[in-house]
């Protein structure tokens, strides 16, 4: 069997967990925001900016990527999440009084992430054996899974023992370890000069990659929900180790990551994609019936082993069969669409909040996730849509730019 867990993998995993677990102490950012008198829809915004700017950035990050480089631009990713958490630090007084400037940090700070995940699986595709795609995802998601995890307990912990002000040096800590794990490695894939390709925007051309698309933002509606509102809904209940809830969703994705690692691989990434999104949304409805730490470790357990299922089947299916030169757009499409998911789902479900609590926002997540039934790939022929001949696309191009 080829080798998956060459030196390259392990330490990009590496830098994988250091930088989402950087991004996860910010699951608890909404405690900081409500401490200075932020509604509902003032931390929806405020954490959608996040990812809107992420999804913005996203075309020039994908190009970047396939134009310079994947290390390279992980390495402006990583400095970014070094850098930008020590401004945090800074903000003094009201929220009113630092809006702006808040807003300001977190575009910012999103357009660091961006660059991360994309740079990173953008990698570590053109690393793994493609008999292995989906279950090399998998494995390599785990990372980020344990970043997940990780992320909130220290964060938490930090918080309640020093403050908000180490919250932010850890994060800029984790970032630092990212950058460095990395700085050893090659470059994956090197553009040779003069080639054309199609652009960003020409994937929306392709009928899988707009399928991919759609499923892709619904997950980023459960992830704004569980990213942004657990924490505060759990406070409002005051059921004080939120935790629990990121832990048991953490471990369910990387129980089932191991468990079902070769699945996508043996019987294809669309046959698992309904059961992945039934779980999802179920974890999600399930929290309209929280008022205790058992259903919220329960539903953390179901949100996360539809996690483990279906972003790596997405993720695949995207990518699989690409050319390599353009794997850093089709990377950078799958996930801009979560990210677009992640800002909508901020965005609207804090309005929603606001509106009628928390029981009618987690009962408008899961039932948008469960949607996804409607355009999911129920038949295999859905993977087989065939793809606009990239070949003769490059050597029609060349000939007009000549």
């Amino acid at each position: 069997m080829t080798t998956l867990y060459t030196a390259p993998f392990l330490l990009m995993g590496l830098a994988n967990f250091s930088s989402i677990a950087s991004f996860a102490c910010f699951y608890l950012f909404p405690l900081f925001l409500v401490d200075r008198g932020a509604s509902q829809t003032d931390v929806g915004l405020i954490m959608g900016s996040f990812s809107l700017s992420a999804v913005l950035c996203r075309p020039w990050v994908a190009a970047m990527i396939d134009r310079f480089g994947r290390k390279r631009s992980l390495t402006v990713g990583t400095l970014i999440m070094t850098v930008v958490p020590l401004a945090y630090i800074g903000l003094r007084g009201g929220l009113h009084e630092t809006y702006v400037f808040l807003l300001l940090i977190r575009i910012f700070h999103g357009i660091g992430l961006a660059l991360c995940s994309t740079a990173v699986f953008t990698y570590i595709v053109d690393i793994i054996p493609a008999s292995r795609l989906n279950e090399g995802l998998g494995i390599f998601g785990v990372s980020g899974l344990i970043g997940l995890a990780v992320g909130p307990v220290l964060a938490e912990m930090v918080i309640y023992q020093w403050g908000f002000t180490f919250h932010f040096l850890l994060a800029s800590l984790l970032g630092l370890v990212a950058m460095a794990s990395h700085l050893g490695l090659r470059e994956s894939y090197v553009k040779p000069e003069h080639e054309a390709s199609p652009s960003f925007f020409h994937l929306f051309r392709r009928k899988k990659l707009l399928m991919v698309a759609v499923l892709a933002a619904l997950f980023g509606i459960a992830a704004a929900a569980s990213g942004g509102f657990v924490a505060p809904y759990a406070k409002t209940l005051q059921l004080r180790f939120v935790a629990v809830y990121y832990v048991s969703y953490s471990l369910a994705a990387v129980l089932t990551r191991f468990g079902g690692a070769r699945l996508g691989d043996r019987i294809g990434e669309h046959r698992l994609l309904p059961y992945a999104l039934i779980l999802s949304g179920t974890g999600l409805l399930l929290m309209t019936l929280l008022h205790g730490s058992a259903i919220l470790a329960l539903a953390g357990l179901l949100s996360g082993c539809g996690h483990g299922f279906l972003y790596p089947s997405l993720n695949a299916l995207a990518v699989r069969d690409e050319p390599i030169s353009i794997r850093g757009k089709v990377t950078g499409f799958f996930t801009g669409s979560i990210e677009a998911g992640v800002f909508l789902g901020s965005l609207l479900l804090g309005y929603v909040g606001d509106w009628l609590g928390f029981r009618a926002l987690f009962l408008a997540a899961g039932c948008a996730v469960l949607l996804g039934l409607i355009v999911c790939p129920w038949r295999s022929a859905v993977v087989g849509i065939p793809k606009p001949p990239l070949q003769a696309w490059s050597c029609r191009n060349r000939h007009a730019g000549s």
